[in-house]
């Protein structure tokens, strides 16, 4: 009788069982058991949201907004010419508190007060509460309309 010195002495030396009924593995498929897996499914997003900023809306003073009014109502008066504007309006972020301040420029195709937009003919359409800053190019005499 041998003596054992080490706890797998008797099976050691025993050839690999290959079975019968179940067929081999693929090494790749044996690998991919062991792979690292995505424990908090859904972190890397959220994360990502949380460090995405927004800028707070600013609220225009009474003047400020006076005046902006003012210049809404003279754009209505001169749609027809399709005068050419800057326009810098507030977007509002569909998850978080605040937005983006966004700038657009083209020439105004409508001035809507009962659906309270300024469409533009590039195909913007921006918020009439929404805008911020508003600035009308000079007219150039002569010039043909868009």
């Amino acid at each position: 009788m041998e003596h054992k010195t080490h706890a797998y002495d008797d099976i050691i030396h025993l050839p690999h069982h290959v079975s019968e009924r179940h067929p081999q593995m693929s090494m790749e498929l044996r690998a991919a058991q062991f792979a690292p897996f995505a424990a908090l499914s859904g972190y890397e997003e959220a994360a990502q949201e949380a460090g995405r900023l927004t800028e707070p809306r600013i609220t225009l003073a009474e003047d400020d907004r006076a005046a902006l009014d003012e210049a809404l109502c003279a754009l209505a008066a001169i749609q027809s010419r399709r005068p050419h504007v800057t326009v810098r309006y507030f977007l509002p972020d569909r998850r978080k508190d605040g937005g983006a301040y966004r700038t657009v420029t083209g020439f105004v195709k409508r001035v809507d007060a009962a659906a309270g937009t300024l469409a533009l003919t590039n195909g913007a359409v921006v918020p009439l509460a929404d805008i911020f800053h508003l600035e009308t190019a000079p007219e150039i005499p002569g010039e043909p309309l868009p």
